[in-house]
């Protein structure tokens, strides 16, 4: 049951040009409830392996339950963030924000959805790629506009240029309460002089550099923009049983599905979408130059999931099929390692002849525990996780198909847990190729020093993990089994090659907005660049990270710019 603000958490709303002001519901660090919440979702032999970006879901529907379409929205988005969940509702007049850490399913119940009444929604279930993980980080994050009106957003993606945007803020409020892009974008929204959303829109979303998947809305309209390149996706959809106007914007055509929407088209790269009694509008802010996320076809979107016309699952079966094609091995079985590597490992076994098998059984449940395990059985974290089906795999030669391969840990002790239940070969497959470089652009992987393939070859790293043989599919197969031009797709992850320029790494950071004391946003910026602030990089420095474990990050003070209580 999340905390819900009382009288003493909460600080009285900004001031405001509406006669309604907006509220803000949900827990806080110094929440009374005394609960604490969820620890990050981790894997517990400490290799957490690619974090998905975020999830964004909104509707226009005026006479709809817009709150339980969002939770349901939010449900089928889960995959994109674990950390913290959110929801915005607004009645024509107000916003009511209600946000908490934790998995959609902890965050809301019945009674708190049946608080949030409205005809226009925002979603988000997070997962921190700038800021830490905070309750006050938490989406959708609010404002008041200078020009008048609530606006509440979620933001599926990462700025690169951030320092310098937060550098030229001149906030109303005097201070960052959060410390994400997102809470940036909002702000910079705000501080526009209008006169409406749509002017402040068009403003702001071409200063923005990187990727960027938005969902957000006033008391009235929904809004959805997507970045110049498209590097995310964004969807708009239309309610079945409501053709004359109730519409859905989501981060996956699956969400789409969840709530009974039907598919209209992907939101452009470039254009900004906008929705009220009128139906659907568009404009264009930038114009496109379409590069988008190839690793969502690898692992961050639901298989059940259409990207760019292509079926992910699809993508992930031939890429199974070219990569038996491509790296053949002699074996009695082909498993997967579950969730992610099913589908690959389906094409493999197919391609290849060789029969397919659930070697492994997943603990759909580590790493949203309360508990912190022991040092015993933090020592045999890959068993919490994974357990193998000893009689499957006792005296088989086994091909081990997964999607990719971060810091190694995980497969090092995977393969040494088959060799222990009695497998005589282990060969291991990655759906992908060598993931070398660092992303910016909304996928937290380990910094590059942590990439076991940034300064390893092929046969380093199969040496490493003690495989008998390990190869990856080629960058090449893997673009093709996407059905998507290879111009069209950001590879960074892979070739090291970025569609969007980045800034000076030193302002590229994770914790890039928290610093050392100061609340207003220029001091934050200021003594971030001085000190030369690169702790919790999304992705890595393409420089040398060793400077990063000597700096010791010194929270903001708190500012408190909503507040409310039920």
């Amino acid at each position: 049951m999340p905390h819900v603000a009382d009288s003493d958490d909460s600080a009285a709303c900004p001031e405001s040009t509406s006669a309604h002001p907006p509220e803000l519901r949900g827990g806080s660090r110094r929440g009374g409830s005394g609960r604490v919440g969820p620890l990050p979702p981790e894997l517990l032999d400490d290799d957490p392996g690619p974090r998905d970006a975020c999830g964004v879901f909104g509707v226009w529907a005026p006479g709809e339950d817009v709150a339980n379409l969002t939770y349901y929205g939010l449900y089928a988005l889960q995959h994109r963030g674990q950390e913290a969940a959110g929801i915005a509702v607004g009645d024509g007049r107000t916003v009511v924000v209600f946000k908490e850490l934790g998995l959609v399913a902890q965050v809301f119940d019945e009674i708190t959805l049946s608080s949030l009444s409205g005809h226009v929604a925002v979603g988000h279930t997070r997962y921190s790629t700038t800021g830490s993980s905070t309750w006050e980080n938490a989406q959708p994050s609010y404002r008041t506009a200078g020009f008048g009106g609530p606006i509440a957003l979620g933001h599926n993606g990462n700025l690169t240029n951030i320092v310098e945007l937060a550098s030229s803020l001149h906030e109303r409020a005097g201070g960052l309460g959060a410390t994400t892009d997102s809470d940036l974008i909002t702000a910079m929204l705000a501080e526009h002089p209008g006169p409406t959303l749509v002017d402040a829109a068009l403003a702001v979303l071409p200063r923005l550099q990187g990727a960027f998947s938005l969902a957000f809305a006033d008391a009235s309209t929904l809004y959805a923009a997507r970045d110049p390149h498209g590097i995310h996706p964004l969807v708009l959809g239309q309610l079945e049983d409501r053709p004359e106007g109730a519409w859905i914007v989501a981060s996956e055509t699956a969400a789409l599905d969840i709530v009974g929407a039907r598919f209209v088209r992907e939101i452009e790269p470039g254009e900004l979408v906008i929705i009220d009694a009128a139906g659907p509008r568009s404009l264009r802010f930038a114009e496109a130059d379409r590069h988008v996320c190839l690793f969502e076809y690898v692992y961050l979107a639901r298989p059940d999931t259409t990207i760019g016309g292509r079926s992910v699952h699809a993508t992930r079966v031939e890429v199974g099929r070219r990569l038996a094609r491509e790296a053949p091995a002699e074996a009695d079985l082909v498993i997967p390692v579950p969730q992610s590597g099913v589908p690959a490992a389906v094409g493999f076994a197919e391609a290849s002849g060789i029969p397919f098998g659930e070697g492994l059984v997943k603990n759909s449940y580590v790493g949203r525990t309360f508990i912190q395990p022991s040092q015993t059985i933090r020592q045999r974290g890959i068993r919490l996780k994974l357990n193998p089906l000893r009689d499957v795999i006792e005296g088989r030669r086994l091909v081990v198909v997964d999607d990719s391969i971060v810091r190694g840990n995980t497969q090092r002790a995977l393969i040494r847990m088959l060799r222990e239940a009695g497998a005589t070969e282990v060969h291991v497959r990655i759906s992908s190729p060598p993931v070398r470089w660092p992303c910016f652009y909304g996928i937290d992987f380990a910094t590059r020093s942590e990439l076991i393939a940034s300064g390893s070859g092929v046969e380093e790293i199969r040496e490493s993990l003690g495989a008998d043989s390990l190869a990856y599919v080629s960058l090449e197969e893997l673009v093709e089994a996407s059905e998507q031009p290879a111009d069209a797709l950001c590879r960074a992850c892979f070739d090291g090659i970025y569609p969007v320029p980045l800034a000076d790494a030193d302002k590229l950071g994770k914790h890039r907005l928290e610093s050392f004391g100061p609340a207003t946003t220029e001091e934050v910026i200021a003594q971030a660049v001085r000190a030369r602030v690169t702790l919790g990089m999304n992705g890595a420095d393409p420089s040398p990270d060793s400077h990063d474990a000597d700096i010791e990050p010194v929270p903001l003070v708190p500012t408190r710019t909503t507040g409310g209580s039920l």
